[in-house]
């Protein structure tokens, strides 16, 4: 079997209302979806959804690497993850994202081979139903309470808080949510990089008797040294996410003491194995990871699904929540993810077909061509 050709879909897709956090204010999401076909007829899909601010590179350069990307593994072993991923190593160094896409597709393409779901060629699951996170934005705290209680009705255990709007402006927002829910559910809050080390310190020690749960990336993700200050200042768990991309990232972060918790994400780490084995190497460090990405399709979806359902180290409250904020989708069936809990699939692959329908609809328009009066 062969990898005999790879179709690459942008897409743009409205999302279900606006979404604000201290890097953008998002109104759409771009994505990529990828089809893997082969000389058999077996096929595979992939998909990324790059987030300014988190991705390491523009959605314009994801998606030129995955056409760089596509035309290396043509007529190769589709099977053979591993020197796939090798082979993208050398062509290019760095557009994880990118990289993501294609070995998602091939893992789905593996398990469909071998009649196996995805959590199975990672060693098999571990639970048969993934409990989810909710978000709330940068909202003012009577809205942020409200819509803390609609997760709360709708099944939701726990529920992230983003933050960046000020030290006394972000403390009520999480105040007014704790009043509101009270002490059955779970809180956490993200600044996404838009605190300095004292003003995280400060903001860290005023929510402490909110009981919250973990403090997300309070300060930029190039500094590690300030991560660790922070943690050593509060007494809520500190959690890594921008300030971990590759395997070397997270051993700064284990050097460093700078974190308690870390966010790990298919498409910024690179890929469902890689994934998997930093996962594993923050196990042996004593530090536990939590999964999920912001926005995003079934597909990207799917993958962390699989990943947190065959690991011991990933915390209950996934943050794979994206389809839920997305006005579309390309899958046939788009996952259920209302009711704060999703089953594992146990179809082979990912567990998701393209509907050809909705890949038309949500297609990214052709750029124009310049004209000129030469």
């Amino acid at each position: 079997m062969r990898i005999a050709g790879i179709d690459i879909h942008p897409l743009r897709i409205p999302l279900k209302g606006v979404f604000r956090n201290a890097h953008d204010t998002k109104t759409r999401q771009d994505s990529i979806v990828v089809r893997v076909g082969t000389d058999e007829g077996v096929s595979g899909v992939g998909n990324v959804d790059p987030d300014p601010g988190h991705s390491e590179e523009s959605f314009d350069e994801t998606l030129k690497a995955v056409g760089v990307l596509a035309q290396g593994l043509e007529g190769r072993d589709p099977l053979n993850v591993s020197a796939a991923l090798e082979l993208m190593d050398r062509c290019l160094p760095r557009h994880l994202d990118a990289k993501a896409a294609l070995e998602m597709a091939l893992f789905d393409l593996k398990g469909k081979v071998l009649n196996q779901p995805v959590h199975s060629l990672l060693g098999g699951r571990l639970k048969d139903e993934v409990l989810l996170n909710g978000w709330i934005g940068l909202l003012d705290p009577d809205e942020a309470a409200r819509e803390a209680l609609g997760w709360r009705e709708r099944g939701f255990r726990s529920v992230k808080i983003k933050l960046g709007a000020g030290v006394e402006s972000d403390r009520d927002r999480v105040a007014a949510v704790r009043n509101a829910v009270g002490n059955g559910m779970k809180l956490r809050v993200d600044a996404n990089e838009g605190y300095d080390v004292d003003e995280a310190i400060r903001l860290g020690r005023g929510l402490a008797p909110l009981d919250v749960a973990l403090f997300e990336q309070p300060v930029s993700r190039a500094d590690y040294a300030g991560l660790a200050r922070v943690r050593r200042g509060i007494d809520i768990p500190v959690m890594a996410d921008e300030a971990v991309v590759g395997p070397e990232t997270l051993v700064e972060v284990i050097r460093k003491e700078a974190a308690d918790i870390v966010k790990v994400k298919v498409m910024k780490q690179g890929g469902i194995a890689r994934t998997v084995r930093m996962v594993h190497l923050a196990e042996a460090a004593g530090i536990r990871c939590v999964i999920g990405h912001g926005f995003g399709l079934t597909i990207n979806t799917l993958a962390e699904l699989h990943v947190a359902a065959s690991c011991a180290n990933i915390m209950e409250g996934c943050e794979s929540v994206g389809p839920l904020k997305m006005a579309g989708d390309v899958a046939e069936q788009p996952l259920d993810l209302q009711g704060g809990r999703v089953r594992v699939p146990d179809g082979a692959g990912l567990g998701a077909a393209l509907a050809a329908s909705e890949l038309a609809r949500w297609a990214m328009p052709a750029p124009q061509a310049s004209g000129g009066n030469g």
